[in-house]
């Protein structure tokens, strides 16, 4: 019973070592060791269903800790109010906790084996990549390596799973060093020095080319009349005055810009014809049968449109609702749910192709790859963040584009509500960012890149290849235990 105790104790250690490796304290040293409590509780534990327990307790902990501020979205924005918010947080960490049990029970199998360090590597980079169907996916633990130049000589070629692969085998390799287990099973650690093989970033070209970002930093909770809205336009008309810049771009705005209503998409002509350039702005589109639409809309220099994109990956609870959660009230003030985009959309801006991809769509690696893929080379981000207050989900937000740039090797341009606006260059690194929480309009450099990485071309090759591996690897344990007990 007292090993069961510490069994627990070490996967919540684990999930509390997790947090604390992302923003806002960033204690990236810790990721390499992040999953060791986890693992050496799991080598210990023979019991798959209580590993499943154990590592349930630490997956919900660390989806509490990673984001409190779904409870405050809940709350304030939902109209769900406190015990509401709290309800409907408890049940998502109970879900999303899910996978760190899954993650723990087959772990198990693997953990003590010869082959341990790249099987339980495999598995958790296995897991990270299925975090996508689950209606919500954040950070991977990837993303803790940002900052590391040695492990980010992968993020061009396996995306962020490959920089996850190597601090999971690190763990791993702790844990078994804890246990003091033959030292052949930590033979795989002579894999490591190879990433010194593999080629440097490119070194990055000075930008020679400027957007104006305009900041709003509108209410998201704001009750709009029509005089609300002519005063909120005319500030943001006042900002977006530049002369020799590629293009001004307003974010992902709470507010009922309807760029399908004439009005609006006259006064956002004259902000192009203005100025005599691009103008790239987030509006609500409306399909043929009234649903809403998620869009960036680009105007040329005389007002025309260029091309307008429809976000495909919608936010849950936010833009739409999942079916089990009809309780649960919708963010945004939109009547009905909004629809999906189809389109993958690359705009020709001046010779160059230009892409946008709205807000949360950051966190699929392999659909920002697909703009790169289809010839931008320059990418857009522009985001409402308004809704999570002055929370750390504006670090992590930005935290999680930083790694989209670096493994596409593209210019990404975050233009926000309220914060993070900044300008990352295709090495991950935020060249320039504005004040947050301020009404505000500064020009961002970039440059454009044409050289398409092996990610890039290839996708989630790697994380997929792990999902099988791993798999297979857990059946043949399982078939060894079977007949060692026979």
């Amino acid at each position: 019973m007292q090993s069961r105790g510490l069994h627990f104790g070490l996967a919540v250690f684990s999930a509390i070592l997790l947090i604390l490796i992302f923003p806002p304290l960033r204690w990236t040293w810790l990721a390499p060791l992040a999953l060791t409590p986890l693992l050496i509780a799991c080598a210990s534990e023979p019991s798959a269903k209580r590993r499943f327990l154990f590592g349930w307790a630490a997956g919900f902990v660390y989806w509490w800790g990673l984001c409190p501020w779904i409870q405050f979205v809940l709350e304030v924005h939902g109209g769900m109010g406190k015990w509401g918010g709290w309800g409907t947080f408890i049940l998502f960490g109970l879900y999303k906790g899910l996978y760190l049990a899954a993650f723990a029970a087959l772990a198990g199998y693997l953990i003590n084996r010869w082959w341990s360090m790249p099987a339980v590597a495999a598995l958790w980079v296995g897991l990270e990549r299925l975090h996508a169907y689950s209606g919500f996916t954040w950070l991977q633990l990837g993303n803790a390596g940002i900052d590391m130049p040695l492990p980010m000589r992968l993020a061009p070629i396996t995306g962020v799973y490959g920089l996850s692969f190597v601090l999971a085998m690190l763990g791993c390799a702790i844990a078994l060093a804890i246990r003091r287990r033959p030292r052949v099973q930590m033979l795989w650690l002579v894999a490591l020095p190879g990433l010194l093989l593999l080629p440097r970033p490119p070194r990055v070209s000075p930008p020679t080319e400027k957007i104006l970002a305009v900041q709003p930093n509108i209410d998201t909770e704001a009750q709009w009349t029509e005089e609300l809205l002519a005063s909120t336009e005319q500030k943001l008309a006042t900002l977006s005055r530049a002369h020799s810049v590629n293009m001004i771009v307003w974010p992902e705005v709470p507010a009922p810009f309807y760029s399908t209503n004439p009005t609006f998409h006259a006064f956002a002509a004259s902000i192009a014809r203005t100025s005599d350039t691009n103008f790239l702005f987030g509006a609500v589109a409306l399909k043929g049968d009234g649903a809403p639409l998620n869009s960036a809309v680009m105007l040329d220099p005389n007002g025309h449109d260029i091309d307008r994109y429809d976000k495909i990956n919608l936010v849950p609870f936010g833009e739409f609702i999942p079916p089990p959660f009809g309780f649960v009230n919708r963010i945004t003030h939109e009547v009905g749910d909004f629809a999906s985009g189809k389109r993958v959309v690359v705009f020709p801006v001046s010779g160059h192709p230009v892409s946008a991809f709205i807000c949360y769509e950051s966190v699929f690696p392999e659909l920002v790859s697909q703009f790169v893929h289809n010839g931008a080379e320059v990418l857009i981000n522009i985001s409402n963040d308004g809704y999570f207050g002055h929370s750390k989900a504006h670090a992590q937000h930005l935290e999680i584009a930083r790694m989209r740039a670096a493994e596409n090797r593209r210019w990404i341009l975050r233009v926000t509500n309220d914060g993070i606006t900044a300008a990352i260059n295709p090495r991950g690194r935020v060249v320039d960012q504005l004040v947050p929480f301020e009404q505000t309009a500064a020009l961002l450099p970039f440059g454009y890149e044409k050289e398409m990485t092996f990610y890039t071309r290839h996708g989630d090759w790697f994380a997929w290849g792990c999902l099988g591996v791993s798999l297979l690897l857990i059946v043949i344990s399982r078939v060894g235990l079977s007949r060692s007990k026979s």
